[in-house]
């Protein structure tokens, strides 16, 4: 008995025949390769400015990994600031240097001049903004971006801490090993002269690991450097300053009441 698989008087139809705009937006959001699957390729007039070894589809596939990674640290209200909405006082000019210092040594293969980049500043100064700021432009660019919280990784390195049943292997992937570019968000944050094994045995993996594959970080913290050094010590610590640009974000607290409030 023989199937017939299509009438010998009709093509089979393309993917992109018949299919809505909405599947197809999904599908190119999730890093599927449209021309392989027989959609019409992508405008030309595509907004993400990439360089000629990024495809649009892997572009859409990181950026997409960028906002998960916003969303999972539950700060989806930052994805809306670019450099031109920072003020002065949040270093919007070095953000932007550094970052195309970063683009040019991926391009090229190269290893970054300037490996880390610390943000240091009060509560509510701005600093997490700008950090954001530099994710959300440099997930446009074409980089593999994510961003964690210090205190989140640690969780979620511990036996069975991580999300979805993410195994620890998984997180550190993640995390550590994959992206171009990390935010590692309040550094030693809730963890003010804890000094245990673990927080600084995973720590140095993470910091040291990326030095060495050659993979930026960037930190933001609101404590001072003995107060980091009481956690880390003084090696780790060093590890992290060596090459790195210190930004110190001074401005008022954002998240204070214009008016004091009575209560």
């Amino acid at each position: 008995m023989t199937i017939e698989r299509h009438s010998g008087g009709r093509e089979p139809k393309r993917l992109g025949d018949g299919v809505t705009d909405h599947v197809l937006a999904i599908l190119k959001r999730g890093g599927a390769d449209l021309s392989q699957l027989g959609a019409a390729m992508p405008d030309e007039a595509d907004p993400i400015g990439l360089w000629e070894d990024v495809s649009v589809p892997q572009a859409h596939a990181r950026a997409l990994a960028w906002r998960n990674s916003v969303l999972a640290a539950d700060h989806d209200d930052y994805l809306k600031f670019r450099f031109t909405d920072l003020d002065t006082y949040q270093g919007p000019a070095l953000l932007k240097g550094w970052l195309k210092t970063l683009v040019e040594a991926k391009r090229t293969g190269a290893r970054p001049d300037t490996m880390n980049l610390l943000v240091a500043g009060n509560i509510g100064s701005g600093k997490t903004t700008g950090l954001f700021a530099l994710g959300n432009e440099a997930s446009e660019r074409g980089l593999l971006v994510r961003v964690i919280q210090h205190s989140t990784y640690l969780a979620w390195r511990r036996p069975d801490g991580g999300p979805d049943g993410l195994s620890r292997y998984q997180i550190r992937k993640r995390y550590v090993e994959d992206p171009d570019l990390l935010i590692l968000d309040e550094l030693c944050g809730e963890m003010d002269g804890v000094q245990t094994d673990f927080v600084r045995r995973e720590t140095k993996d993470l910091v040291g690991s990326r030095i060495a594959a050659g993979r930026p970080t960037a930190y933001s913290t609101n404590l001072r450097r003995d107060d980091i050094k009481a956690v880390l010590g003084e090696r780790l610590l060093s590890r992290i300053e060596d090459r790195a640009y210190l930004m110190k974000v001074v401005g008022r607290d954002r998240r204070t009441p214009r008016q004091a409030l009575d209560w």
